[in-house]
């Protein structure tokens, strides 16, 4: 079957209530692709919203869990995602990764991003040769320093890495606001291919600065904790969207808060974790349809603070 982009929109606002029969609702050849933005380093385009895994993809063996995580990844390759990011840091989630992955037709096609996680430049290897191992690839799309550790270190390897082909790209992350003026300082100095840092509707500290210093030094971002670690979805417990929100092409909370945060053209992808694949639909919807202009933006921003 194939629905129109308002069809495909009203479909997706039932991922939003929850309903676990939504997957079979999504196998149709989309008339419209989702938005992608190119990575500045190589001009190479990615789709602008993919998928985090920590703590979501954290499963061990349980066979059942796996299951559910293999339907996440269906679903959001079905509508056009390619971003799994993780990491050694989240429990099993790179082997979680690696082990659904193996199993679809698709496996290729996903960009998949890990970081190193630890001190030293032997550890360091020693850790990203077991993340390639784990998510089961022979090259690693892009592979990132971990909340900056050892950073000065790892920045060789992953240079080195890079010009032999066992990356493609590399880059740094944080998740907090205090290390945005450090981001900013390796940004300018070293010209990473990707940052990945915190950035959401309420919680803006990026702007000031970091944002604009990513789009003058060329550099890709990710953005992580989209909403604020689930605090968004509690303040909004209850509350109806505004009828504008339709003008965004906008059906549930979920897309109206990473609607925001891809309206920024500065902001390559948006990466919310989940284990559920009507979850997931619901977020790779916000790679379609309509974006806020600035002034949407900010009514965006002024309606979720009168709630």
């Amino acid at each position: 079957m194939n629905y129109s982009r308002r069809e495909i929109l009203k479909l997706s606002s039932l991922a939003g209530l929850g309903l676990t029969t939504l997957p079979s609702l999504f196998s149709f050849s989309l008339e419209e692709s989702i938005r992608q933005r190119a990575i500045p380093s190589s001009e190479e385009k990615l789709p602008i919203v993919g998928l985090g895994t920590w703590l979501t993809f954290d499963v061990g063996n349980s066979s059942e869990a796996l299951k559910v995580r293999r339907q996440v990844l269906l679903e959001m390759h079905k509508l056009g995602g390619k971003v799994i990011d993780s990491s050694p840091m989240y429990g099993s989630s790179e082997a979680t990764v690696g082990k659904v992955s193996a199993s679809l037709d698709s496996q290729n096609s996903f960009f998949y991003a890990t970081k190193v996680w630890t001190s030293g430049k032997q550890a360091g290897i020693d850790q990203m040769n077991g993340s390639l191992k784990k998510m089961r690839r022979s090259t690693m799309d892009l592979m990132q320093i971990h909340n900056l550790v050892d950073w000065q270190t790892h920045v060789k390897t992953l240079r080195a890495w890079k010009e032999t082909g066992k990356i493609r790209y590399w880059g740094l992350t944080h998740y907090v606001d205090s290390a945005h003026g450090t981001l900013e300082k390796i940004i300018r100095q070293e010209k990473p291919d990707f940052v990945q840092f915190n950035y959401s509707i309420l919680s803006r500290h990026a702007e000031k600065s970091l944002l604009i210093t990513c789009q003058q030094n060329k550099t890709a971002v990710i953005i992580n904790q989209p909403y604020d670690s689930g605090s968004l979805f509690r303040k909004v417990k209850g509350q109806s969207l505004p009828e504008w929100s339709l003008d965004y092409d906008i059906k549930s909370w979920g897309q109206y808060f990473l609607k925001f945060i891809l309206s920024h053209e500065a902001i390559t992808c948006a990466i919310p974790g989940t284990s559920k694949p009507h979850h997931v639909i619901d977020n790779m919807m916000a790679g379609y349809g309509a974006l806020p202009d600035t002034s949407g933006r900010e009514k965006m921003v002024s309606y979720l603070k009168s709630l």
